[in-house]
């Protein structure tokens, strides 16, 4: 194996030796002139380097903005594409109706808490888990699932019981002489036909 090693090593830089032996003798010819450039009909105007494009826009300390994060003439990716129907004031809409639930609740209130809890109706109830829940549906159709404790109604009403017949709700009422008094309002569900 070492004299196979040897031989072929040996054998490689004969060769190695031959090639540029030979590639030395060999004589070089001259390359071919150059035609000369044609000459433009037009005078030719002075070379000028060309104009290097600019890699970053300079940008001095007087042209930057106060805050480079301030996205306020950005648009929302998170709002609703079309807009807002326009509603009558909720003044005028209380004057004409008054029983009827304001158009729009507070910032401080949940959607649930914008009308009267005698307009909800009981689709579904689940029982059997740690605690009873219930599906309640409001006047304009959106479910809500309620468990016990939660505050439902425009009068501050809050869930105490739920059974698999229906919902329980307790609120508290003020009465003419400045008293507090608390109303049960019980929601059935509604059965099979």
């Amino acid at each position: 194996m070492k004299r196979m090693k040897r031989s072929l090593s040996s054998a490689l830089a004969a060769c190695l030796l031959a090639a540029l032996v030979a590639g030395c003798s060999k004589k070089e010819e001259p390359a071919p002139p150059t035609p000369p450039p044609k000459k433009p009909s037009e005078p030719a105007k002075p070379s000028q380097p060309p104009a290097a494009a600019a890699v970053q826009k300079p940008v001095s300390s007087a042209t930057r903005q106060a805050n480079p994060f301030d996205f306020s003439k950005k648009t929302d990716p998170f709002k609703p594409y079309a807009p807002p129907a326009a509603q009558p004031p909720a003044a005028a809409q209380n004057q004409a109706q008054p029983n009827a639930a304001p158009a729009v609740p507070p910032a401080d209130q949940l959607p649930i808490q914008s009308f009267e809890v005698s307009k909800f109706k009981v689709v579904g109830i689940i029982a059997g888990l740690r605690e009873n829940r219930a599906l309640l549906v409001d006047p304009n159709g959106k479910a809500y699932v309620v468990q016990q404790g939660m505050q439902i109604g425009n009068s501050n009403g809050r869930i105490t019981k739920i059974t698999a017949y229906g919902v329980e709700v307790v609120e508290r009422v003020k009465e003419g002489t400045g008293r507090y008094r608390q109303r049960k309002i019980v929601l059935t569900l509604a059965k099979k036909r």
